[in-house]
């Protein structure tokens, strides 16, 4: 028998007797002794420390709810005055006070824009001009016109918003003898256009009207601008019941004469 297979038995020494092994012990009768490290004892301070020093903290930290005090007005007897829409009272507007009337000034023999400066000058701004010739013609340039009439006689007194209408006639023609405005509309009888512009006789009639125009001479031209041909004859005749029928008219330039 060698040493080895007796690992538990060491041999004795001489002389002595042999040394025998404690008896293990179950796990349950162990005494197990845990050294707390620094961290723990550090951690589980904190925690600690933390618990009570909220308490304090918090019960230190309340203060007292400020009480409210709650006014109440008793409301008045009786209506009250609501001022909230309260406007500042409006001032009473007076009216300027009405221009007197002034006295016509004599604007005939003068040239149409320089008649219409003076009237508006004198304080009168309605203004309006025509054709004295009766040929409907626009005065496009008031400096290419004349004056020949005027609506109020040159003297009257009159308001100064009263309209005032020029006749006129360009600079190298004469005023007419009588001042010929464009014909009112027709009404239910055809008017007399002899003389008249081809272009203010059908001014004047209907704007459904047929309207032929012809040239009264010989050459057979086309009108093509009316306000320079004049009426020579009609069809139908000035009286006749006007119901639609169409209208014809022969007509020259205005220097010529009808034939």
């Amino acid at each position: 028998m060698t040493w080895s297979n007796h690992p538990q038995q060491p041999p004795a020494q001489w002389g002595q007797p042999p040394v025998q092994a404690p008896k293990a012990q179950p796990g349950w009768a162990r005494k197990r002794i845990v050294v707390p490290s620094a961290f723990g004892l550090f951690f589980f301070g904190v925690v600690i420390g933390a618990a009570g020093g909220g308490n304090t903290e918090n019960a230190g930290s309340e203060k007292p709810v400020p009480a409210v005090t709650k006014t109440v007005t008793a409301r008045p007897k009786g209506p009250v005055a609501d001022t909230a829409d309260d406007k500042p009272a409006k001032k009473k507007e007076t009216k300027p006070a009405a221009e007197k009337p002034k006295a016509m000034p004599s604007f005939v023999g003068m040239g149409l824009q320089s008649a219409q400066d003076a009237a508006q000058e004198a304080g009168f701004y309605s203004l309006t001009s025509h054709d004295s010739s009766g040929r409907d013609r626009m005065q496009a340039f008031d400096r290419n016109w004349k004056v020949c009439s005027q609506n109020y006689k040159a003297g009257t007194t009159i308001p100064l918003d009263t309209e005032l209408d020029f006749g006129a006639v360009k600079l190298e023609e004469s005023c007419p003898a009588t001042d010929q405005k464009t014909p009112a509309r027709a009404g239910s009888t055809m008017p007399n256009f002899a003389g008249k512009s081809v272009k203010a006789a059908r001014g004047a009639l209907d704007s459904g009207t047929s309207i032929t125009v012809t040239d009264a001479g010989a050459d057979d031209r086309m009108v093509l601008l009316e306000s320079n041909w004049k009426v020579c004859t009609q069809s139908p005749g000035p009286g006749v019941a006007l119901k639609g029928q169409p209208v014809k008219f022969t007509a020259v330039k205005y220097e010529e004469s009808c034939p």
